[in-house]
């Protein structure tokens, strides 16, 4: 178990409070070491035995020679880089390894504020949850702690402890013996993750967003529990660890012969014990020490984690918050600050009143300054003003008076360094500016009134004389931005439109529409091809734009177009009648198409030639797609009921 020290320390006083903690035994450097300083001490003693009362004179001159020997090379081992690099890199392992070690109280909270239902089967759910939960964080510690391995070494006390059930150990016991490589410490969190799915589905949890939460901080739980098999499985590489090993012993191996009195050396007292050697070998050893006892914090070491406790815990603060406190709160009432709002300063008692503490200052809260101190030295620094006035915006300067220095208004005359007005280059009211000043140039350009291709916005703000101002009450205004360039010019000069560039359009010809009686006249005197009776062709085919007449001889006169339309219609009404003329009869023989042809071209065309002569006017100014749909429609139907125009006909 973790040694705990901190309330000894929590205030230090007098010579300083580490001092009292040199007599604790448990956790201790001593317990650490005690055995491997025995047995330095051993061998160091022998060895100065066998020097003084062993040992001839040319025995003793050798052993000298080794002692100066180990003396002067024992430095050559970089044991303090070694070791300091290697204990930092343990430590910082052990703290990540800590806060590693996951805790259900989260998901706890998740479950019992999502999962409702004060039935059996939603207590159940909620605890069989935490009960998985808890099972997986146990079983991960049974593969990285002795100590939780001497106390579940196999499934069957899991369950006697109530961790898992009957059924769900043969469940596991299968699985060990399918995939036995494996640990299923994994297997409890997917059953956990089925109850939150079942749940949704019989509308337990009420909205998607909490079966994600629920789940994410499940996966959370699970990838903790493998990082610490990770750090389990991958430590420290050995290669490092034995480095750090052989260069504390060697050191130490030398420093038995290197630290040895002997007589000729240049001490002139006989050293008996060895007190900076003893010294050295508390420190090194000792910090040797502390690496091994927290480089794996689940063993058996005073150091080492309290894992047999956390199960415990785990458990009984997961039931607790599933199901004793599952929507369970104290009851709602005005805090005693109701009416206060918020209490000045909490209550102290007589023990805690020295203790009352004034709020933390600034560091420069109780810097004063002499009331000379304050003015200004000299005049402010000029400031530099583009001379383009096209690209920023003005700022205007007010004064508000003068500044009072020592009870006295006085007042600073700062000429010419602060000007009246401050320019702002770059901004979105100066770059459309600019744009509409080269559009002005472009128009004054055309009309020959020749004006300044730029507005000066130093007639908005007018010049102001020098005078005495105080740096601490002018007030600077920005124009709007959003002020329209509209609102910057003079109330004469107009807006550049298209009419101001390129000037009024010119008038149209004015386009004849024929009139109604013209129309009558075209009626009154077209012929059908076919007869008499058959409606005319559209009374709008001949009609072209400019025409100035519609009769026939003067169409004849129009253009070629015109011509080239009229002749392309009857040749189009001559085809159509040949094939209507093949289409009625379904032998036609020579005699009948010859009359078929003859009664057409003679006008006496039959009644579905007449008809098709009115439905061809109507195409025909449709469109040759639309013609030719007709035509086949008309084929179809002729085929139909070939056999009674035929019989009527002929």
């Amino acid at each position: 178990m973790t040694v705990t020290y901190t309330a000894e320390v929590a205030t230090c006083r007098g010579l300083g409070c580490f001092l009292k903690l040199l007599r604790r035994w448990r956790g201790s450097i001593y317990k650490l070491v005690w055995l491997d300083l025995l047995l330095f001490l051993i061998l160091y003693y022998s060895l100065n035995l066998m020097y003084r009362f062993i040992l001839n004179e040319n025995q003793k001159v050798i052993f000298e020679n080794v002692v100066q020997y180990c003396k002067n090379y024992s430095d050559l081992i970089p044991l303090s880089f070694v070791l300091g690099f290697y204990v930092s890199i343990v430590m910082t392992r052990w703290w990540n390894q800590y806060t590693t070690i996951p805790f259900p109280d989260p998901l706890a909270v998740f479950v019992s504020a999502t999962i409702h239902g004060n039935d059996e089967r939603g207590r159940v759910m909620r605890r069989t949850i935490m009960r998985y939960v808890c099972l997986c964080v146990t079983m991960m510690f049974t593969m990285i702690s002795p100590r939780v391995k001497k106390r579940f070494p196999t499934l069957d006390h899991f369950v006697e402890a109530g961790l898992l059930q009957q059924s769900e150990k043969h469940i596991i016991a299968d699985l060990n013996q399918k995939f036995p490589k494996y640990s299923k410490h994994w297997l409890p969190i997917v059953w956990a993750s089925s109850i939150i799915t079942r749940a949704r589905k019989e509308g337990r949890i009420r909205d998607d967003f909490a079966v994600k939460t629920m789940i994410d901080e499940l996966n959370k739980f699970r990838g903790q529990c493998g990082l610490l098999l990770n750090f389990d499985t991958i430590s420290i590489p050995l290669v490092y660890t034995q480095t750090v090993t052989l260069a504390v012993y060697s050191y130490f191996l030398t420093t038995l012969m290197g630290h040895q009195w002997v007589e000729h050396s240049e001490y002139k007292f006989d050293l008996y014990f060895p007190v900076f050697t003893l010294l050295q070998f508390f420190f090194y050893m000792g910090w040797l020490k502390v690496a091994e006892s927290l480089i794996n914090p689940f063993g058996d070491d005073d150091d080492d984690f309290e894992i047999n406790w956390m199960i415990d815990r785990n458990l009984q603060v997961s039931y607790l918050i599933v199901d004793d406190m599952h929507h369970e709160h104290p009851e709602l009432v005005r805090d005693q600050y109701w009416d206060e709002v918020f209490p000045p300063d909490l209550p102290h008692t007589l023990a805690s009143e020295p203790f009352k503490e004034q709020h933390p200052l600034p560091s420069t809260a109780n810097i004063a300054c002499s009331p000379t101190g304050h003015e200004i030295s000299g005049p402010p620094t000029s400031v530099k003003i583009d001379d383009d006035m096209q690209s920023g915006i003005m700022f205007s300067v007010k004064t508000d008076g003068g500044m009072k220095r020592g009870g006295n208004s006085q007042a600073s005359n700062l000429g010419n360094s602060v000007p009246d007005s401050i320019q702002r280059v770059a901004s979105v009211t100066s770059m459309i500016k600019k744009f509409f000043n080269r559009e002005d140039s472009r128009m004054d350009s055309r009309t020959g009134s020749r004006r300044g291709s730029t507005v000066e916005l130093n007639n908005l703000v007018p010049p102001k004389t020098p005078t005495a101002m105080k740096i601490t009450d002018q007030i600077i205004e920005e124009l709007d931005e959003q002020q329209t360039l509209t609102s910057m010019r003079e109330a004469q000069e107009q807006k550049p439109s298209v009419f101001g560039i390129f000037g009024p359009p010119p008038p149209s010809q004015p386009v004849q529409v024929p009139t109604r009686s013209a129309f009558a006249s075209r009626q009154e005197s077209h012929t059908s091809a076919y007869s008499k009776g058959s409606a005319p062709l559209s009374e709008m085919d001949n009609i072209s734009i400019g025409s100035e007449t519609i009769d026939g001889s003067d169409v004849e006169d129009c253009d070629e177009f015109n011509k080239l339309k009229k002749r392309r219609l009857d040749e189009r009404k001559s085809r159509l009648v040949l094939n209507l003329a093949r289409s009625m009869s379904n032998n036609p023989g020579e005699g009948e198409g010859e009359l078929l042809m003859g009664k057409a071209l003679s006008g006496q065309s039959p009644p579905i030639i007449s008809r098709m002569d009115s439905r061809l006017a109507r195409s025909l100014s449709g469109g040759q797609c639309h013609m030719d749909i007709l035509l086949d429609e008309e084929r179809r139907k002729s085929q139909d009921s070939t056999d009674e125009p035929r019989n009527d006909q002929l």
